[in-house]
């Protein structure tokens, strides 16, 4: 680990002490997902914490996740909904999503979350196909290849002053590497190519450091009705 990133994970983990007060299930949560052998990357607690004001400030009262993972950050935002409002979250993995089962079971959320699981580029025309949405914040942090096809299923299953979210998208500064033949990368530049023709919306991305490294998220305000 180099100076900067030792730095970064500092402050990182003094800001979640000053400011996150300990919570036994989210701890129980990660706990879980490291015994289940699940890849450590899901949001860090104050990245989880930010998805959650998002949605509070949003007034978000139906929220689509695609990635579920061990369910970290399906419980931050899950956490944010008011009474009556409900979280459908999809996940490739069997196995991903029944340690995210349980973790959900633990946190007492298992009635407003709906836990789907395949392919989400099967998933979402399900969605779309029963009539969910639409909803008002979507969040996208699954393979990164895909993230321009979730992003136009987000559009479809989204309305006007909807919020997507879209984790992961910098890429240790590799966005910019117009030779990257990694799969994520080119799917990370077709979406931000996506992003800034689309005219549906308005939206930045902001460049981050912390515990996860140095990464960024996109933020997408939809600006017009399907």
């Amino acid at each position: 680990m180099n100076r900067g990133q030792k730095q970064w994970t500092a402050v990182d983990h003094y800001v979640s002490e000053e400011l996150i007060p300990p919570d036994p299930v989210l701890d129980a949560a990660l706990d879980a997902s490291v015994a289940a052998g699940l890849p450590p990357i899901q949001v860090s607690p104050s990245q989880g914490k930010l998805l959650q004001l998002l949605a509070q400030v949003h007034h978000a009262h139906t929220i689509l996740e695609v990635g579920t993972l061990g369910g970290y950050s399906t419980i931050w935002l899950a956490r944010s909904l008011p009474r009556g409002g409900g979280l459908v979250t999809l996940e490739v993995s069997p196995q991903h999503a029944q340690v995210a089962r349980d973790n959900l079971a633990r946190a007492h959320l298992l009635k407003v979350v709906e836990l789907r699981v395949g392919p989400a580029l099967e998933t979402l025309p399900q969605l779309q196909a029963e009539g969910k949405g639409p909803f008002d914040l979507v969040f996208i942090d699954a393979d990164k290849a895909n993230t321009p096809d979730y992003f136009l299923w987000a559009l479809k299953l989204t309305r006007r002053g909807s919020l997507i979210i879209v984790d992961n998208v910098v890429r240790k500064g590799e966005l910019i590497a117009t030779d990257s033949s990694d799969p994520s990368i080119l799917g990370m530049r077709r979406f931000i190519h996506l992003l800034g023709s689309e005219p549906r919306v308005t939206a930045t991305v902001i460049q981050t450091v912390g515990s996860k490294g140095y990464d960024g998220f996109a933020l997408a305000l939809v600006m017009r009705d399907p």
